[in-house]
């Protein structure tokens, strides 16, 4: 039996792995476990999203795993909450990470307030199919200017300052990262699920 990860994000795979070290079960990402393909992000809510990931890799998975997979969103303020469940697609269905990250700036230029929340719902799928979700939130700022070279695939990881703290999740090592984090928390819920369930 293995935990497998629903995504092919380096990012997420390497915060995620850190969460799960000394797990009991093997923790492979969609790569690792041969898996094809990607599921198709349409849903109107992170939860929709989360799951449809989850159930895509369920059902090509050939050995009894937990499947868990996650969608995070940015819910600025001064944008009525945008981007939110759009935060990957916003700038164009084919934006790099670095023009989604500056695509957002320009939306808050001439902004005052520049608060948002990040929040991560994870979708955990058990070997019978049945799941359950747990969730996260973080709030802070978005600063004028990226302070770093984002993660792989992590548009906002330069521009977010966590309330409470000085640096943008970009300047942050993994370890301190996941310990704060909307996506450290939501998984870190998961982590403790799966073990549960793993015990009984």
């Amino acid at each position: 039996m293995n935990i497998i990860l629903a995504t092919r994000n380096p990012s997420k795979v390497a915060q995620i792995k850190e969460i799960f070290r000394g797990f009991p079960l093997p923790v492979l990402s969609l790569s690792e476990a041969g898996i094809a393909g990607e599921a198709t992000e349409n849903g109107e809510t992170l939860e929709d999203n989360a799951l449809k990931k989850a159930l895509y890799a369920y059902e090509r998975t050939n050995t009894p795993s937990w499947i868990v997979a996650d969608d995070t969103g940015i819910f600025i303020n001064a944008l009525d909450g945008a981007p939110g469940v759009h935060s990957a697609r916003w700038a164009g269905e084919n934006a790099t990470t670095v023009e989604i990250t500056h695509h957002t700036l320009k939306q808050l230029e001439g902004k005052e307030d520049r608060s948002a929340t990040f929040r991560t719902v994870v979708a955990i799928v058990a070997p019978d199919a049945d799941y359950q979700f747990r969730d996260g939130e973080i709030e802070g700022t978005i600063l004028e200017a990226p302070r770093a070279k984002p993660q792989p695939k992590m548009p906002y990881s330069p521009i977010f300052v966590p309330k409470g703290e000085t640096l943008a999740w970009a300047q942050m090592s993994i370890e301190y990262e996941n310990r704060i984090s909307h996506r450290g928390i939501a998984f870190r819920k998961a982590c403790e699920f799966i073990e549960e369930q793993l015990q009984k």
